[in-house]
């Protein structure tokens, strides 16, 4: 009898220890995974298409002209004013590439001349009805990602136009005045006065991109003992016209 009894308990217990072990396994399936939950959670990385909606913005302007005597320029730079300039001259050689490091007054108005155009949304014919080929010919291009235009002209009667011409041509007076003074500091010494002497032509004309940036260069100059004392001196009186 005790062990009919005792085999009824040890039933009883096998049967409540398997009941409650599959109530665990049913409880553990119904619940959320809390590890595919978490992979879920944070900012939805974005897409190709909103990565490429912000392309930068890349300017160039081209000036050529074979009886110049710069007869080919281009100047291009991003819109922090950071870019290269490439030109030829008139006595041959090579075509000479100099960085551009344009300063934030120049690059601001600069940007603001293209901005005022509209130049990317806009078909507008740039040439005045009259032709000076003779002057050369100057292209205004820019590049926006899959976006890019090219103004061709001689001349122009669009004041914007023009202006943003002369930003670059002060651009381009600037890049080879250190070219050409860095190449005399180092073979032709004797050429410095008359550089020096163009300089000035360009401060007093304000046909500089921007004459502050050359202050470090002047300073260094007027006290170069491998120039002539007429140029170092003249670069101390263009620095007090510079810093007025």
């Amino acid at each position: 009898m005790k062990g009919r009894i005792w085999l009824a308990l040890f039933v009883a217990m096998v049967v409540q220890l398997f009941l409650s072990a599959a109530w665990q396994v049913a409880a553990q399936e119904s619940e959320p995974v809390k590890q595919n939950t978490r992979e879920q959670v944070g900012p939805v990385p974005k897409s190709t298409e909103d990565t490429h909606s912000v392309a930068a913005i890349l300017y160039s302007y081209e000036f050529s002209q074979p009886a110049f005597y710069l007869k080919h320029i281009v100047i291009k730079h991003d819109q922090a004013g950071h870019g290269q300039m490439s030109f030829e001259k008139l006595d041959g050689g090579d075509p000479i590439t100099e960085p551009v490091e344009l300063s934030n007054t120049a690059i601001g108005r600069i940007t603001s001349l293209w901005d005022s155009l509209h130049f990317l949304d806009s078909d507008t014919n740039y040439q005045s009805e009259k032709q000076f080929p003779h002057m050369g010919t100057m292209r205004l291009r820019m590049t926006k990602g899959a976006l890019n235009r090219v103004a061709e002209f001689n001349w122009t009667n669009d004041k914007t136009v023009a202006a943003l011409v002369k930003e670059y041509q002060h651009i381009s007076n600037q890049t080879v005045f250190v070219f050409d003074i860095t190449l005399a500091r180092q073979n032709q010494p004797l050429e410095a006065p008359k550089l020096m002497d163009g300089l000035e032509t360009m401060v007093t004309r304000k046909e500089l991109s921007d004459p502050l940036q050359l202050v470090p260069l002047l300073e260094d100059l007027a006290n170069d003992e491998h120039i002539p004392l007429m140029a170092r001196n003249h670069a101390t009186r263009i620095l007090k016209k510079i810093q007025k």
